[in-house]
């Protein structure tokens, strides 16, 4: 007998509220199972992931330093997906919004303007929306698809900053590692805590959040997107603006990346650097989807995934786990995800035959 996904009529409320909770521990069980074969301890695997991270400040510090841009970026990409535009190219305009940013400390050295930070953050703004708006102009003018147009722009701003970092800007006295120099104290964010590297970027994010849960839920424009991706030919004969969506969900989440490329060179890294993005912009996507598209449920999926991250590096060390077994993990964690809402959402029906197929259309 063959099988078929039916969209259930009303899907069961609980359950959708209960599905991150069930793919977390569907990811537990099926990493112990790769944990107990590779000869790991599990008491000792999991205590480094999910309690050493908040055991001292400097642990909560890096916590909440990874939530930022993770945060950041899955509200912006979240809006999107719930218009039905696919932008997987978080990283790369991330990457954008570095570059630019970092070329006004690179060039004016010697700057400690006050408006050195603000210049950055605009610059920043441009360069993800930029990058973004490649996507957008490919989408509406020739139809392009935008996982594959994001994905790949996302491998050439890649390049771009192989370009600089190994060419123009590479630091003289940097001993021939392809980095810039390092940016002066205008260029940075100050510090939360003396010592820490957590600074006052944060703050961006947590205003973002506010403005994409108003926008959302309470403005006509999030309805209007929410619409649009559920049910785009009647939202186009009300009069909804289908090229509008693409270009407003990709611009704001270029924007929010960009931005967040800029909170990292201006804050823990203090430089432009190959590794200035640290998957944050992949990581965004299991976030967004792990806190089910909604502003307050991406929050928590944002402190979650950021408290596996920093759990991940304590694994290394005290689990002597290898990196790729974390990335396992956070992979585990979109599928079970991805699989257990489909379940929440669809049933499993007979397939029809032929001959059934044209009985009930007869009827």
């Amino acid at each position: 007998m063959q099988l078929q996904f039916e969209r259930r009529d009303t899907p069961s409320k609980p359950l959708i509220f209960a599905t991150p909770f069930i793919a977390i521990a569907i990811t537990i069980l099926l990493s112990s199972i790769m944990l107990i074969i590779q000869g790991k301890s599990l008491q000792t695997t999991f205590f480094a992931f999910f309690i050493e991270p908040f055991e001292s400040t400097y642990a909560l510090s890096e916590v909440l330093l990874k939530f930022g841009p993770l945060l950041f970026i899955a509200q912006a990409l979240a809006i999107g997906f719930r218009a039905k535009v696919w932008n997987i190219g978080g990283e790369g305009q991330m990457i954008m919004g570095a570059i630019l940013a970092s070329s006004i400390p690179v060039y004016f050295t010697d700057s400690e303007s006050v408006f050195l930070l603000p210049a950055m953050i605009l610059l920043g703004a441009f360069g993800g929306m930029f990058w973004a708006g490649i996507a957008a102009f490919l989408k509406t003018r020739y139809n392009a698809n935008e996982i594959l147009v994001t994905l790949m722009l996302s491998s050439i701003a890649l390049q771009i900053l192989y370009f600089f970092l190994l060419g123009p800007w590479k630091d003289p006295m940097g001993f021939n590692f392809p980095q810039t120099v390092m940016f002066q104290d205008a260029a940075l964010f100050p510090p939360i805590i003396f010592g820490f590297r957590l600074n006052y970027s944060l703050i961006i994010p947590i205003f973002f959040t506010i403005f994409v849960w108003i926008y959302m839920e309470k403005r006509f424009g999030g309805f209007q997107l929410t619409v649009g991706g559920l049910a785009p030919r009647a939202a186009t004969y009300a009069g909804y603006s289908a090229n509008g969506a693409v270009w407003k969900s990709l611009l704001i989440a270029g924007m929010a990346a960009g931005i967040a490329g800029m909170s990292e060179v201006a804050g823990p890294i203090g430089q432009l650097q190959r590794s200035v993005t640290s998957g944050y912009g992949y990581s965004a996507i299991i976030v967004a989807y792990l806190g089910a598209l909604h502003p307050l449920g991406i929050v928590f999926a944002a402190l979650f995934l950021s408290v596996i991250h920093i759990g991940g590096d304590y694994a290394l060390v005290t689990a002597d786990l290898p990196i790729s077994s974390v990335h396992i993990f956070q992979g585990l964690l979109l599928v079970t995800y991805l699989s257990s809402y489909t379940f929440v959402n669809y049933r499993f029906k007979p397939r029809k035959t032929r001959v059934e197929e044209i009985e009930s259309r007869l009827i």
